[in-house]
């Protein structure tokens, strides 16, 4: 495993890049907004990369690696996502597609950014739907995040997800596992990754938007 320190606008990021011998691209996963890269749910999805023949990346964001628990606004996380990215397009993950994702706050960062990070497609874990107790509130939905990825999503929620249950869509695969926003049931986390990723690398990406 490789570990990076690349800068970004607003601080270090750290990277753990898990290459394979001729990937056939690469899975790079964002972790959630009070924990780790070390959550059992990004891990299946590493184990589901590397058994695909994918490399695989995880990004702690600057304000991790600052040691901080608290997550800096959804703007700071996009652009310090972006500059990891188009580091790591410039020289390890040259030339190879791109399956951009991560864990809950990392899911978001993910879709918001997809457009700009050239992604094939994006993997969603435990995406947060909405608050806790706010389902019938539409002004706090974030789904709007995940309709306006162009390329082909998978989201794997927790069937009891207190964040709510994302509906399928146009570009939208959906599955449901057992367990709740932690997604600790790791067996079906992988295999659904697993099915879904060689597909998903094998295709172009999105042209750019104007």
């Amino acid at each position: 495993m490789l570990i990076l320190e690349i800068g970004t606008p607003h601080g270090t990021a750290r990277v753990h890049l898990r290459q394979v011998p001729d990937p056939i691209g690469a899975l790079v996963l964002g972790h959630g907004a009070g924990g780790g890269i070390e959550s059992p749910d990004l891990t299946a999805a590493v184990r589901a990369a590397h058994g695909a023949g994918a490399s695989a990346v995880l990004v702690e964001q600057p304000y991790r690696v600052a040691g901080r628990r608290s997550p800096s606004p959804a703007g700071q996380l996009d652009v310090a996502w972006l500059a990891v990215i188009d580091a790591l397009r410039e020289k390890q993950l040259r030339d190879v597609p791109l399956v951009v994702g991560g864990r809950s706050s990392g899911a978001r960062v993910a879709c918001r950014t997809a457009d700009g990070t050239g992604a094939v497609a994006a993997l969603c874990l435990a995406f947060p739907l909405h608050p806790p107790g706010k389902a019938g509130d539409p002004s706090k939905s974030r789904l709007a995040e995940l309709d306006a990825v162009r390329v082909p999503v998978l989201v794997v929620q927790g069937e009891n997800d207190p964040f709510g249950m994302p509906p399928p869509g146009r570009n939208r695969s959906i599955v449901r596992v057992p367990g709740t926003h932690s997604l600790r049931s790791t067996a079906p986390i992988e295999a659904a990754v697993a099915d879904w990723l060689p597909s998903a690398l094998a295709r172009r990406p999105a042209p750019a938007t104007s």
